[in-house]
């Protein structure tokens, strides 16, 4: 087992990544920008090295300066968490190069599920249940309106590169595609310096439907059940989870979870992964993408199955087999995650920055809040606007949402306007409380209430 690691990473993760090594007796080094010198994972941590100025990609994002981190500390291990550098091929790379184990997938694993094309392929090939699209990136604007015309409109564009909910247009006719991919493509180059772009069937008011798995480096994988993702803005930023999904059968539970795996090992994966699928209103389910790494909602998947998968990411990169089988796996009760974020709703959900000069968390049995804030925390500008993420478990759903909205009443923080009085209103809605959701849900509900993001 590993002596050192590094978090390569800032915020609730880190110090989630911080709380799984102090567990196992592992030392743990913390790399922060210098934005963050007083953030909880540098205060909490058994030492701490600055890899830059404030902005991610002169700190979080550099590569080099966090590999000499590692090397300057005697870090045996890189824990990247999600975002940053998590999923990207070439910093798995460089830790081989410098003998540093990189905690998550192998690089050409990845490489595989990084790119939504080759991923795509990748699944139908595997006999994974695939979106009808187009085969492989769009080589022409003829080929888009041939593509289209076959599979009927809307559809949606979406990046290749893409990821976390970015790259990806929804085409309601003829008349605006040509127009949508040309501004589909321009935005990929900017944000992920990869133009290319690929078309699938939009599938209306679809479910949003993960699985998660584990992988050990000796060839064996299990799924650990689904989450319920639905809840999601207009652009396709999650905003509240549930595990298990009331929508599944115990029967398309085993037929998804079953199809994760068979996508997992078709990419020779190994450690946490999560393997995302739309759902639709008549019952099928089609691949949409994997996520290489740790995901933000994992704790709700650890809440119903008891399973701490930050340790059992640490485990499997130190080579340990995985000793969990598929049978071992059961689901107790129900988990509720709320994502608290630093913004304001009244004004179009701005991001706020500033000194948090009071903060006061929820508790109680059953209520878990994974968090970076305290009193006097300054939320710096350079970051997503992630406060907190509550999680509460009951024994069904009915009670896991009223100790989420007693949670949330007890959530209080003054210095910056949070989301936490729109989280209410999506708990409070009889749609969602009676599971009559879809991904157009959020969006229907903010613009009835006169909100936009």
């Amino acid at each position: 087992m590993f002596k050192k690691i590094l978090i390569a990473n800032r915020g609730e993760i880190a110090v989630r990544i911080l709380r799984a090594c102090r567990e196992m007796g592992i030392a743990a080094v913390a790399v922060y920008s210098e934005a963050d010198r007083e953030s909880l994972h540098v205060r909490l941590a058994d030492e701490a090295v600055c890899i830059g100025p404030g902005p991610s990609k002169d700190s979080y994002f550099n590569a080099a300066n966090i590999a000499q981190a590692a090397l300057i500390t005697g870090a045996e291990a890189i824990h990247p968490g999600y975002g940053f550098l998590s999923e990207v091929a070439s910093f798995a790379e460089i830790c081989s190069t410098i003998g540093v184990k990189f905690i998550g997938p192998p690089p050409e694993a990845i490489e595989k599920m990084g790119d939504k094309a080759t991923a795509r392929a990748t699944m139908k090939k595997a006999g994974v249940p695939t979106v009808p699209g187009s085969e492989g990136t769009l080589s022409s604007e003829q080929e888009a309106q041939r593509v289209a015309a076959k599979i009927g409109y809307p559809v949606v564009v979406k990046a290749t590169a893409g990821g976390g909910g970015r790259g990806i247009r929804v085409v309601e006719d003829e008349d605006e595609l040509l127009r949508v991919v040309k501004i589909a493509q321009a935005e990929a180059l900017a944000s992920f310096g990869n133009a290319e772009v690929y078309l699938e069937k939009y599938i209306r008011r679809m479910r949003h439907i993960e699985v998660q798995v584990l992988a050990d480096e000796h060839g064996h994988c299990i799924h650990l059940g689904e989450r319920e993702c639905s809840i999601q803005t207009v652009r396709h930023q999650k905003v509240v989870e549930e595990a298990p999904s009331v929508s599944l059968t115990p029967a398309l539970r085993k037929k998804i979870g079953d199809a994760a795996v068979k996508a997992a090992k078709a990419v020779g994966y190994a450690n946490a992964g999560t393997v995302e699928f739309i759902y639709t209103p008549e019952g099928e389910f089609y691949f949409m993408e994997m996520n290489t790494r740790i995901q933000v909602e994992h704790p709700i998947t650890e809440a119903v199955t008891g399973v701490d998968l930050v340790q059992w990411q640490i485990r499997i990169a130190a080579g340990e087999p995985l000793t969990l089988s598929q049978k071992d796996i059961a689901w107790n009760g129900h988990s509720i995650e709320c994502r608290v974020t630093a913004q304001d709703p009244a004004k179009g959900f701005a991001p706020a920055a500033g000194t948090l000069s009071h903060v006061r968390l929820p508790g109680g049995l059953g209520v878990r809040v994974d968090t970076q804030i305290y009193g006097g925390y300054t939320v710096p500008p350079f970051y997503d606007s992630n406060l907190a993420k509550i999680i509460v478990w009951a024994p069904d759903r009915a009670q896991a949402i009223a100790r989420m909205r007693s949670s949330l009443q007890e959530f209080h923080v003054e210095g910056s306007p949070t989301n936490i009085s729109f989280l209410q209103r999506i708990l409070a809605d009889e749609r969602y409380v009676n599971n009559e959701v879809s991904t157009a849900f959020l969006p229907q509900l903010m613009s009835e209430v006169g909100l936009a993001l």
